[in-house]
């Protein structure tokens, strides 16, 4: 991860991750829907209709996951060694070590979400939101220890990634309680195209640099300046969000005129510490039942 293709694909695979959710949160929020987590999965639908409920997400995590820790091996000088055979002996490439530690995470996550989905006989959504958040606090770690040995604009540079880190961290443990809040689902959007867009400038800051040369450590117009850019991605993946809510409102509007676009006055799922986590709330078969009891009244003598 120590090179410019090592921050850019992280980063562009978490800005499609969170450009994906700004989709579903939005779609959810415009027709007055909760978020897409059923707990239960039909088992009766045959092959074909079984392929559609695979948890792509998780696939890609797995497979984004498998190739980087390829390429982090690939690009390491020599054999990726654990200590070297000097006396006393030394650890080797600390740095490499905690990139394919983050990867390897990425990987368990999405094997997590296959598992979840796929495997088990009911989907339990509180193992992939409690997996998700215990994959950030050690990423948090990992990102504590790797800014160690850093100065100047490479500090500045990773010490705003751990903030987003850290502030993804909170809002993915508060999700633990409250899974269907559409407020922390679009936090975590925020965030995830946050820390995918900060990672690609920070590969051009620190081993591209538009202008063709390096910036200085010693200069504190470059430091200011990279916080300058870390406020404009803020800006700019807030205006995105608001971006893709306003194409979908349009687009359902225009697909569905009748679609009326209020919030939803209660919440579709529900918590229970025995049974399945989330469960989707029959309004369906409230509305049956309203019909069934109005003509039973009518046909009364």
């Amino acid at each position: 991860m120590g090179t410019f293709i090592g921050h850019v694909y992280p980063g562009l695979f978490l800005v499609s991750y969170g450009l994906y959710q700004a989709i579903v949160v939005s779609k959810a929020v415009i027709i007055s829907d909760s978020l897409p987590n059923p707990s239960c999965l039909p088992r009766n639908k045959g092959r074909w209709a079984r392929l559609w409920e695979i948890s792509y997400r998780g696939l890609l995590k797995i497979v984004t996951g498998s190739i980087l820790i390829v390429y982090e091996i690939s690009c390491t000088k020599g054999w990726l060694t654990l200590m070297d055979r000097e006396l006393p002996p030394r650890f080797t490439y600390p740095k490499e070590w905690q990139h394919l530690t983050m990867f390897v995470l990425l990987t368990l996550n999405g094997c997590v979400d296959v598992i979840s989905r796929n495997l088990l006989p009911q989907r339990c959504v509180l193992l992939e939101k409690g997996t998700g958040a215990l994959t950030f606090y050690v990423l948090l770690l990992l990102l504590l220890s790797h800014a160690q040995g850093s100065t100047g604009v490479e500090l500045q540079t990773h010490c705003l990634l751990t903030l987003v880190v850290f502030l993804l961290m909170l809002v993915l443990t508060v999700q633990l309680w409250a899974p269907s809040a559409f407020h922390l689902s679009l936090m975590e959007t925020f965030l995830f195209l946050m820390m995918g867009s900060w990672l690609v400038q920070a590969g051009f800051i620190l081993y591209r640099p538009v202008s063709g040369y390096p910036w200085q450590d010693d200069d504190i117009s470059d430091i200011m300046f990279i916080t300058t850019f870390f406020c404009w991605h803020v800006m700019i993946n807030a205006l995105c969000l608001l971006g893709i809510y306003g194409v979908s409102s349009f687009w359902h509007r225009w697909s569905n005129p009748s679609l009326k676009l209020t919030g939803s006055t209660e919440a579709p799922y529900y918590m229970s510490t025995q049974g399945p986590v989330y469960k989707l709330l029959p309004e369906v078969e409230q509305s049956e039942k309203d019909e069934r009891a109005l003509l039973l009244s009518e046909s009364a003598p």
